[in-house]
């Protein structure tokens, strides 16, 4: 159904706004966002969206208030409304806004649209490109990372060792207890707790078991030390000055070695995608990486089978390399 054949009712209970002529496009944008500030006072939206969503309406209306002779009718139907919002789009895309961005600015105005002046209008999305493959420490830093984790704590180098060789979620390495993590001279495994109580045991290279066994021992010569700390620890993997680390607490590790190592930003997500690279480099296929990611789809884990950036230009260099 084309967008002139649209109807306009919206469902009870909606704050209906009379709109004047369009002559009169001030008064109206004044009526209109006004009933739109009231709705998004008292409407059940989480508070980042509402917030999104006054910032964008804003922007919105700024942008219209610059426009107005291009678009008199902005607030008069369905017609007037989609001309100037999909004009709108446009401006945002030309100023370089993200898909996303200009996707929840859409967002925002319908919702405007739909809550305050009875009109349904439906503008198509900025088209999101494909993602490609997350990005990835490059080797150099990953060694930086790791030589960094060395020199601060036996803890911290456990932590940063298991997130590289087990791809572990930062809640998943949370959630480790002593019982969770199996290891022999030779071998060793972690049992992680991932989404939906899934629970999958992945193996641990030779890096990950040396220095968790370190921290086990570590461990042990502290809890006996500190009885007090030992009852707040509990069975958790991992010790904290004030009981058992918590996931703030594991981001704050790798925050802190990413710090030390030159990567103020670096975050745990991001050293999963490094795991998750590393398995690729070595010839794992999509079917083995979301076993050992714990991905509910397969699609999640083709991502990282599409080509970076610093991998596309590497293979240019040395394809071309005359």
């Amino acid at each position: 159904m084309g967008a002139r054949a649209r109807k306009t009712a919206v469902g009870p209970g909606a704050a209906v706004v009379p709109i004047r002529p369009a002559a009169e496009l001030a008064a109206a944008t004044e009526t209109v966002f006004a009933a739109f500030e009231t709705h998004l006072s008292r409407c059940a939206l989480a508070a980042n969206t509402t917030r999104a969503y006054r910032r964008q309406a804003h922007a919105y209306r700024t942008w219209l208030d610059d426009h107005r002779a291009e678009h008199p009718d902005a607030f008069t139907d369905v017609v007037g409304a989609e001309s100037a919002v999909t004009a709108w789009r446009r401006h945002l895309l030309a100023a370089g806004a993200s898909p996303a961005t200009v996707n929840q600015g859409l967002a925002a105005v319908e919702l405007l649209y739909t809550q305050t002046a009875r009109i349904r209008i439906a503008v198509k999305n900025a088209r999101v490109p494909r993602p490609g493959a997350p990005e990835a420490l490059t080797r150099a830093a990953e060694n930086a990372i790791r030589r960094a984790a060395d020199r601060r704590s036996p803890r911290d180098a456990a932590l940063i060792a298991l997130l590289l060789g087990a791809g572990a979620r930062a809640e998943e390495c949370q959630r480790l207890t002593v019982a969770d993590v199996a290891l022999t001279a030779r071998t060793g495994t972690a049992r992680l707790h991932g989404k939906g109580d899934q629970v999958r045991t992945v193996p641990l290279p030779a890096p990950a078991r040396e220095r968790l066994d370190a921290w086990l021992t570590e461990r042990t010569v502290l809890l006996a030390a500190r009885p007090a700390l030992a009852d707040l620890v509990g069975d958790g993997l991992w010790a904290g000055q004030r009981g058992r680390l918590s996931v703030d607490g594991v981001t704050d590790v790798v925050r802190a070695v990413g710090k030390d190592a030159g990567l103020p930003s670096l975050r745990p997500h991001r050293l999963r995608h490094t795991y998750a690279t590393r398995l690729r480099e070595g010839g794992a296929d999509p079917a083995q990486i979301q076993a050992l990611l714990g991905h509910a789809s397969i699609e999640t884990s083709a991502r990282y089978f599409r080509a970076s950036a610093a991998e596309v230009a590497d293979l240019v260099d040395r394809a071309l390399d005359y």
